[in-house]
């Protein structure tokens, strides 16, 4: 059956991203955005849904798909709120950045039901800024799209199946991991990464004071290191709190690897350090793939 109405809820810069890429790609059922008054009077501004509702209520009433475009631990709080109260054929999905703490209130939640009426997600895609007016269309195309069903889940049957498909239909790339593989995994490729912007960014602002004229003078290097310093505290928060232990052993680690560089910068292990660097694969910018193609 194609999908009628979908809801999200926190029409922010993923959640605006969706509705405006869904759109794009040809999805003419409903879209309601659900968020507080002001959020919404901005999403609506830039036509980014056309039908806004701020109680939840009423925003999920008729949607087969709910997608949870908040901050994890907004995540959690309403699966346990939604819940009870969504129609046994509705998709309860997420955009949440952790997994394993949002899987664990699902199941609390849904029980045996869980296959049915839960799925979780979380696109690689982002920017530095948020909110609705950064959001676009194409900010999930080539983005690896990451779900965590549960055992025997069969993801591409019925709603979630048409919901993959319109996801799909975005230029996102499916793919599957149980929930503490992927917080292993996006504690090193994303969280660290935007641990080590900031601290980088902090120190620098310590060093130098926020003022100096340290971009220009530091080239695309720092530039490219420091651009996601300014996301905001609001979202990484709520990942270092449902993600501290990996994101903890993540940075020990790193830590160490700083300390041994540090310890050697005249021997010959520097030198060793940069070959085994260099053995990384780097990903393949967006020009390189259209090359590829």
């Amino acid at each position: 059956m194609p999908l009628r109405q979908i809801t999200i809820i926190g029409v922010g810069l993923i959640g605006g991203s969706l509705a405006l890429a869904l759109k794009k790609h040809g999805f003419k059922g409903r879209i309601v955005g659900c968020d507080r008054a002001p959020m919404l009077e901005r999403a609506v501004k830039a036509a980014v849904v056309e039908e806004a509702q701020p109680s939840i209520g009423e925003a999920v009433r008729g949607s087969q798909v709910v997608v949870l475009a908040t901050p994890a631990l907004a995540i959690i709080d309403l699966i346990g709120r939604l819940g009870p109260r969504l129609d046994r054929t509705t998709l309860l999905t997420d955009v949440g950045s952790t997994k394993s703490k949002i899987v664990a209130q699902a199941n609390r939640v849904f029980g045996r039901a869980v296959g049915v009426q839960f799925l979780g997600g979380h696109p690689m895609a982002g920017k530095e800024q948020s909110g609705v007016e950064f959001a676009e269309p194409d900010l999930f195309t080539g983005a690896t799209w990451f779900v965590t069903p549960g055992p025997e889940q069969k993801i591409y049957e019925g709603i979630s199946g048409e919901y993959l498909g319109w996801l799909a239909k975005t230029g996102a790339r499916i793919a599957s991991i149980e929930a503490e593989e992927h917080d292993k995994l996006c504690a090193w490729i994303s969280h660290l990464p935007q641990m080590i912007s900031t601290a980088l960014a902090s120190a620098l602002v310590e060093e130098y004071g926020a003022d100096a004229p340290l971009l220009d003078a530091g080239g695309r290097a720092l530039r490219e290191m420091t651009r996601i310093s300014s996301s905001p505290y609001s979202w990484w928060r709520d990942v270092a709190i449902t993600n501290r232990t990996n994101l903890r052993d993540a940075i020990l680690k790193l830590e160490q690897k700083l300390a041994h560089i540090r310890e050697n910068l005249d021997t010959r292990e520097l030198s060793v350090q940069f070959d085994e660097a260099h053995k990384l694969r780097k990903p393949a910018t967006k020009a390189q793939g259209a090359r590829r193609k």
